[in-house]
């Protein structure tokens, strides 16, 4: 059965993402860093009661060597790599003028760095095996519109966005399909804890008037990570509830 890696795979989006590949019939593999051990196995094995294989895989995307670990453990367990969800992210709240360089630099290094080498690992991987893939980021609102509240996050955003798209048509002629997804729930993010302001305001401009869920976005990686999204590649997905801005 094809295999779909998903990095950041412990708790919110991530683990919805995962459990959501599996039920779809995909083998998946489930990356978190080391203090998210616990958790990454008790999801692989929620992952087998399904009936599908899993493997977890702990390290952190913005180390170049574990990502391409990952990809190597993955295949060598799981066979044929279909699909890669660089979903890890960290965020911090803070303005242009209260954050350090360090802080910065380690928000750029997990949402930007770590990106990239996911797609990097996954595109080698896939253009290797010669029949193509997915190859799925996470994005988010702040993303799409500026958010000063947290300067280093929303910035690693918008270039997540950038990127996906100029290595979606890099990878284009070898049947790679590449998406960055665009949610509105901060809490889903690490580090950003249910009922934050952040999530609160946010919801309330939902059109829906509802909370948005991880398996919300969970639902768009399904169709992304299908046959049916054959044709759609460097695009940014949002799904916010009908955020309305003023």
């Amino acid at each position: 059965m094809p295999a779909a890696i998903v990095t950041g795979a412990s708790q919110g989006i991530g683990r919805a993402i995962s459990l959501r590949l599996a039920d779809d019939g995909f083998d998946v593999a489930v990356n978190d860093i080391a203090a998210r051990h616990s958790e990454l196995q008790s999801l692989k094995a929620e992952i087998e009661s399904k009936g599908r294989s899993s493997v977890a895989v702990v390290g952190d995307v913005s180390i170049e060597e574990d990502v391409n670990q990952l990809v190597e453990v993955t295949v060598e367990a799981l066979g044929h790599l279909a699909v890669m969800v660089a979903n890890a992210g960290i965020i911090l709240t803070k303005r242009v003028m209260d954050l350090t360089i360090d802080e910065w630099d380690r928000v750029q290094a997990v949402n930007v760095k770590g990106v990239l080498l996911c797609y990097r690992a996954a595109g080698r991987q896939m253009i290797a095996q010669g029949n193509g893939g997915k190859i799925i980021g996470a994005c988010s609102i702040s993303g799409y519109r500026p958010q000063p509240t947290a300067i280093a996050y929303s910035v690693s955003k918008w270039a997540v966005r950038g990127l996906t798209q100029a290595t979606a048509i890099e990878f284009a002629p070898h049947g790679i399909n590449m998406w960055d997804q665009i949610d509105d729930n901060f809490s889903n993010v690490h580090g950003v804890p249910k009922g934050h302001a952040f999530e609160q305001a946010v919801q309330s401009r939902s059109a829906m008037k509802k909370p948005q869920t991880p398996e919300d976005i969970a639902g768009c990686v399904s169709f992304l990570a299908s046959k049916d999204s054959g044709m759609i590649t460097g695009q940014s997905i949002i799904i916010d509830g009908g955020i309305q801005f003023s």
